[in-house]
């Protein structure tokens, strides 16, 4: 049994971060019944990268965000079909949204249209500037709340510009963010009896990962300036290259200090009390980081790698995407899955990262084809009979 099974979540989100949330919850036992547009579904249906297999050409970005889903097509401006959403959330536990704000009431279906059907629904809006405040209705992306967030003013290399993540951080954490909030919603529900109506902003989501950037700020008045990969209170904590060209990243404390120097042949640095103490390197930061690229350029990387491993120096390679997915610590853990395809073979994805004791641990099926389980799901849950389904066919409804 996985933790989740029995939780049934009304999904009517669409791109990525509600999507990413409601496949870490899928994966974890829930049933997910993801609600799609008519003939089009999720946009990212048709995103790039397309996987071209020998019945169709599928999408990769839709692949990585929506495995072991039931799909089900609802047209949401139809009033039977804003019936079938209704009478599909008096029997969930969970609603994730994340239409712009107003829209779902307009439907007839937003939190308080749905609670008077279920009083007990955990109901997740996921808006890009949350439900009030002056910026509600403004539109944005990932990147947009990237760069209001203050994510881009901190990312870059020393004097340069700003500079975007390599990854969209704020869809992803966003989606984090969502499953916590269904996760606390459901225990809260399971104390009171009562469901709620989360109101998540994925800006405030970005503002709520400044953490250190705001510590120093509400200690200092300082406004962290870009250090490309250094950290701005601690040395070492920073990629060096190598005298292969490979890159490496070094993050220390006091009790590495004096290894580091002697694995890299500075044992005079090891020795002098001012440096012992983070303080004093950082008072020193020109001089020390020179001095350690300096002499980690005469080191190949897997030789510095070995070295710091040794001892017990915190160290790691900088690994390309590819390097990475052929790792043999990620082999061992099992990150790297696959599963079949009706389209396209066989493909891969990475598995929730979790293994429980007391649970059985995640579970992978493929992403649902367009409106695959509509049918089933129109029979199961609401009692619907072939012809009644027939007819909302018929009348655009589904």
């Amino acid at each position: 049994m996985r933790p989740l099974e029995g939780i049934t979540i009304l999904d009517l989100s669409r791109v990525l971060a509600c999507p990413f949330a409601s496949m870490i919850l899928a994966e974890l036992g829930a049933e997910v019944i993801k609600v799609e547009q008519p003939k089009t579904g999720d946009e990212t249906r048709s995103f790039e990268p397309m996987v071209q297999g020998d019945a169709a050409a599928v999408s990769a970005y839709y692949l990585a965000f929506n495995r072991s889903k039931r799909s089900i097509t609802v047209n949401l401006r139809s009033p039977q079909g804003q019936d079938i959403v209704r009478q599909l959330a008096a029997q969930a536990d969970v609603v994730l949204e994340n239409f712009p704000v107003g829209t779902l009431g307009k439907y007839g279906l937003d939190y308080a249209a749905l609670r008077a059907v279920n009083e007990r629904l955990v109901y997740v809006s996921c808006t890009g500037f949350g439900m009030t405040g002056p910026y509600a209705n403004r539109k944005g992306y990932d990147t947009v709340f990237q760069a209001m967030a203050g994510i881009m003013s901190l990312t870059g290399e020393r004097g340069g510009g700003p500079v975007k993540p390599g990854l969209p951080v704020a869809d992803l954490s966003s989606g984090l963010w969502v499953t916590i909030a269904v996760l606390a919603g459901l225990t809260g529900r399971d104390k009171t009896g009562k469901g709620s109506h989360v109101d998540f902003s994925m800006f405030d989501g970005q503002v709520g990962l400044l953490s250190l950037a705001a510590a120093r700020w509400f200690a200092l008045g300082e406004v962290p300036e870009r250090l490309g990969t250094e950290h701005p209170g601690r040395i070492p904590s920073a990629a060096f290259v190598c005298g292969d060209g490979k890159w490496v990243q070094i993050t220390g404390s006091d009790q590495h200090w004096a290894p580091l120097c002697n694995l890299l042949g500075l044992e005079d640095w090891a020795s002098d009390a001012e440096l012992a103490k983070n303080a004093g390197r950082l008072a020193r930061r020109e001089e020390v980081m020179a001095g350690l690229q300096a002499a980690i350029s005469r080191l190949d990387r897997d030789e510095l790698c070995r070295r710091c491993d040794a001892v017990g120096v915190p160290a790691g390679p900088i690994l390309q995407v590819d390097e990475v997915l052929s790792n043999e610590h990620v082999a061992a853990r099992g990150m790297v899955v696959e599963y079949p395809h009706p389209q396209i073979g066989r493909f891969h994805g990475l598995k929730i990262p979790f293994r429980f004791d007391g649970f059985d641990d995640p579970s992978v099926t493929r992403p649902p084809m367009l409106g695959e389980h509509t049918h089933d799901i129109l029979h199961e849950k609401l009692s619907l009979s072939d012809a009644e389904i027939q007819r909302l066919h018929a009348e655009g409804a589904i």
